[in-house]
């Protein structure tokens, strides 16, 4: 059951990760990733990995999709479909997909409870020594990476155009006032 189960998932991962490739609005395309997303951690989860299960969800498909949509925003790539309310079949594959790992997730948490003892959980404080001591490098070049994203998007979304009642002063001697001009 488990390994069917793993199979729908595998499918819905992949499925949404080429729906998310291949999408023209990028509101939409995270959307896609999302469930894609959602359906590995249901995998990890299938795995007997809880916990990076729950890292999957909170920071993939919670905080990076957050920092891709605030992105999108301050680039401002226009709006394709401005005005053109969603029909019916553009939602069917997305509600499919985000079903098939809904119901999977079910399935699973279902016939997991009466099941095997749980591995023993760490407690908090001793995944975070772990994760900060023995990885400590890992966490600083991924805050590093995000932080750099922020300030390349931050510079690609800048304004290089002046307001439209202020206009620039021209070089001296380029043509900008009444100087004569040699002919």
């Amino acid at each position: 059951m488990e390994q069917i189960i793993f199979y729908i998932l595998a499918g819905v991962a992949v499925i949404g990760t080429i729906l998310a490739i291949t999408e023209k609005h990028p509101v939409h395309a995270i959307l896609y990733l999302v469930t894609s997303l959602f359906s590995i951690a249901v995998i990890f989860y299938l795995l007997m990995a809880p916990l990076v299960a729950a890292f999957e969800v909170i920071l993939y498909a919670g905080a990076i999709m957050v920092l891709f949509l605030f992105v999108i925003m301050m680039l401002d790539l226009g709006h394709p479909e401005k005005g053109v309310a969603p029909r019916w079949r553009q939602w069917l594959s997305a509600l499919v997909l985000a079903g098939a790992s809904i119901a999977s997730l079910a399935v699973v948490i279902v016939s997991r409870r009466g099941s095997a003892a749980p591995a023993p959980a760490l407690p908090i404080r001793e995944v975070a020594r772990r994760l900060f001591e023995d990885h400590g490098l890992a966490v600083e070049l991924v805050s590093l990476q995000l932080l750099f994203a922020l300030v390349g998007a931050l510079y690609l979304g800048r304004q290089d155009s002046p307001s439209p009642g202020l206009r620039p002063p021209s070089p001296p001697g380029r043509g900008g006032g009444d100087e004569g001009n040699p002919s």
